[in-house]
């Protein structure tokens, strides 16, 4: 029987000259030829923003956390639909998670919810472009700068996507962008920071770079480099950025590849749209990258039987994030504002459906199947 994992991670062109280039190049730490490459590919492609490469997109949520100047008692307004790495960035600061619910037609952080959550303590909001959707950032923006709050994107999933023409990740004060091996452009782990105020650029090299000004020194600015603040080591090495380089300059062709599947099975599972499954919406002023499709089954355990049957016949489509505001760690450090019915029923409901560059008939060999099982479990 045929196996159909969820991802399957790819080469997409030259990962194993570059990597051999780092090699012989003699540096295999951080910020060498390979990282510069890959920050000025990205900054080419986010509208010239300032980029810094991370070993991973947590990575660069902490550092947005610490130039937010998030701090004990300071809160931030997230969804609760979101990888535990959001949140965790603002608690290891000290500070509160303020869970919104999202809506139900992206899967957003939902922007009419956003006022409400602001209190005195609130400092900034971190939407998430799930699916690499982007979220409503005019609105938020526009809630942003009256109340005087930083946004942080989480774009983990969204290079490649675009909102009213720009692209998502250079839409905010800072974003945070994820390369691991489930996104489109991969480098098995990796991240990056991408700064919107460029006044922000040299305190992040200080944190990206163990808290020193180290990058000043390599500059000429200073004649040697001290210890400044509090900082860590956020660099990828030279061979992970070797990788991603090969990977970004594909970046045009993997997202289209993606798109062209997305849109494969959006066609063909219209039919149990009409039955109750809802599939991944896009809003008309919003273009994306194909990172993942996505079905919303009518129940909870609906959605249990179709991947159990699916499982069953080696093709994974598995569930999502569990609702963090409903987690152990959620309850603990963090907060809820109002209630999150579309929040929990996603939760509950959501399963996602393999796609990855050359699944070829192997598409249609899962659009095949959940014809046949969704048909009997629909009824």
């Amino acid at each position: 029987m045929k196996h159909i994992p969820f991802n399957r991670p790819r080469l997409a062109g030259r990962e194993i000259e570059y990597i051999n280039e780092a090699l012989e190049a003699g540096q295999l730490a951080g910020d060498g030829m390979f990282t510069e490459r890959c920050q000025a590919l990205l900054s080419s492609q986010l509208a010239g923003r300032h980029v810094l490469l991370t070993h991973s997109c947590t990575a660069a949520l902490e550092m947005s956390a610490m130039l937010c100047g998030i701090g004990p008692g300071d809160e931030v307004i997230m969804p609760s639909y979101t990888f535990v790495s959001t949140a965790n960035a603002v608690v290891l600061r000290g500070g509160t998670p303020v869970f919104v619910d999202i809506r139900q037609d992206t899967l957003n952080l939902d922007e009419q919810l956003i006022e409400a959550a602001i209190t005195e303590r609130t400092k900034a909001i971190w939407p998430v472009h799930y699916a690499g959707v982007p979220a409503e950032m005019s609105e938020i923006g526009r809630i942003a700068e009256k109340h005087g709050l930083f946004v942080v994107e989480d774009a983990a999933q969204a290079l490649g996507s675009s909102y009213e023409g720009r692209p998502a990740g250079a839409l905010g004060d800072l974003a945070a962008i994820s390369f691991h091996e489930t996104k489109n452009v991969i480098c098995g782990e990796g991240g990056a920071l991408v700064i919107g105020r460029p006044e922000l650029l040299e305190r992040a090299e200080i944190i990206r770079e163990k808290g020193t000004n180290r990058k000043r020194f390599f500059r000429g600015a200073v004649d040697k480099y001290t210890w400044v603040e509090p900082g860590s080591s956020f660099l990828p090495g030279e061979l992970i950025a070797a990788f991603l380089l090969a990977q970004l300059e594909k970046a045009p062709i993997i997202n289209d590849e993606r798109k062209a599947l997305w849109s494969k099975y959006n066609a063909a599972l219209q039919t149990f749209a009409e039955r109750g499954v809802q599939l991944t919406r896009l809003p008309d002023n919003v273009t994306h990258n194909g990172h993942l499709f996505y079905l919303i089954m009518p129940q909870a355990e609906q959605r249990q039987e179709l991947i159990s049957r699916m499982r069953d016949e080696r093709v994974l489509t598995p569930f999502h994030y569990v609702s963090l505001h409903d987690s152990p760690g959620g309850k603990l450090y963090g907060r809820t504002a109002g209630a999150l019915p579309v929040t929990e029923m996603v939760s509950e409901r959501l399963l996602r459906l393999p796609l990855y560059r050359g699944m070829g008939s192997d598409c249609d060999h899962v659009i095949e199947r959940l014809h046949a099982h969704l048909d009997e479990i629909l009824g």
